[in-house]
């Protein structure tokens, strides 16, 4: 009974609440972990209560799971719970009430301005240099999710109007932005995409962005470019393609955009999630204070002669180092990358 209650809350989320197949996928992994867990602890599903919920929490913990995957198997079994009230299967749900691990304070990694400009200045005309600088420049100049670039068709990209039809998560479609920068580089690597597809006899294609066989590019296949990428350049700092949308988010805040456009233009359903990237704001206000108060004058270490600018000395501080800050992407408390 217990499973086909499962196989109901799931189809639920995907038909009613149309959250995407990854995320439905990940929260049939934690109720069917939660199911077994209680299973084999000799506990069934009705008589479920705290001390129960307590001790599958001290599982995950004992097997050193990370906070976020924590939290997410919590909200997935609240949610499931409660559907299963709402069914009128049982009268009380045992997550009431309980919350959520708090958070490693880690903030996003991010790449600074200078060196997104190293990154995305590839040089040369081949299609596979051409495809990788467009890659890189619309994941900039638009913030998007990698899952969001690859699933990209001709049809969604509107290059007069500089903008990008992007499917989000849950299904939530959102308008994005493309720069001067970006819409050259996707122009010269769409004009050289429909030549090779031409030749190939493919021109239904849809895919934006293909790999070299001319089939749609994966996300695997982009964090691969970008590995090359990072060794070509010389930069060592740890980065995925969602280093991309941290570096974006941090960007236009520092420069003076309001967090509830950037929170639009991310996808975010809760403002809470994007105050993450007001980090680098916060550096921005100590640069302006350190530069201000007479007796708060600190020397950067530029004008140490280290070389670092004073943007990024105020950006080390905000984050309580004294190098680079090369922490995990951000994920939200379901785990799943924002």
């Amino acid at each position: 009974m217990s499973r086909s209650r499962a196989d109901l809350y799931l189809d639920y989320l995907m038909s009613v609440r149309n959250l995407s197949e990854a995320t439905v996928k990940a929260y049939r992994r934690d109720i069917g972990s939660f199911l077994d867990w209680i299973d084999a602890a000799g506990v069934s599903e009705s008589s479920v209560d705290l001390e129960a919920v307590r001790g599958f929490v001290g599982h995950l913990s004992r097997e050193k799971a990370a906070t976020a995957t924590i939290n997410r198997a919590i909200s997935a079994l609240k949610g499931y719970f409660r559907f299963q009230m709402r069914q009128g299967f049982i009268s009380a749900s045992p997550f009431d009430g309980v919350r959520g691990m708090k958070r490693s304070g880690n903030l996003p990694n991010f790449l600074f301005e200078d060196e997104i400009k190293q990154v995305v200045a590839v040089e040369g005309d081949g299609f596979s240099r051409r495809r990788d600088r467009a890659i890189f420049e619309v994941l900039y100049s638009t913030g998007c999710r990698v899952g969001e670039l690859v699933k990209m068709n001709t049809g969604d990209v509107d290059r007069s109007r500089g903008r990008i039809l992007v499917h989000g998560k849950g299904r939530k479609d959102r308008i994005v932005f493309i720069g001067r920068e970006a819409r050259t580089a996707l122009s010269d690597y769409l004009a050289m995409r429909l030549e090779r597809l031409r030749v190939a006899g493919r021109l239904e294609e849809p895919a934006v962005f293909l790999n070299l066989q001319n089939i749609r590019l994966t996300q695997r296949g982009v964090a691969s470019i970008l590995e090359r990428r990072m060794t070509e350049t010389g930069i060592v700092k740890h980065t995925s393609p969602h280093t991309f949308r941290h570096s974006f988010a941090t960007h236009v805040l520092d420069h003076g955009a309001d967090i509830r456009v950037v929170q639009e233009l991310l996808g975010h359903a809760s403002l809470s999630t994007t105050q993450v990237y007001t980090h680098l704001g916060l550096g921005r206000l100590k640069e302006i204070y350190a530069q201000a108060h007479p007796h708060a004058a600190v020397r950067t270490r530029s004008e140490a002669g280290f070389g670092t600018t004073s943007r990024e000395a105020a950006g080390f501080a905000a984050a309580g180092k004294s190098d680079v800050p090369d922490s995990g992407d951000a994920e939200s408390t379901d785990g799943i990358r924002k």
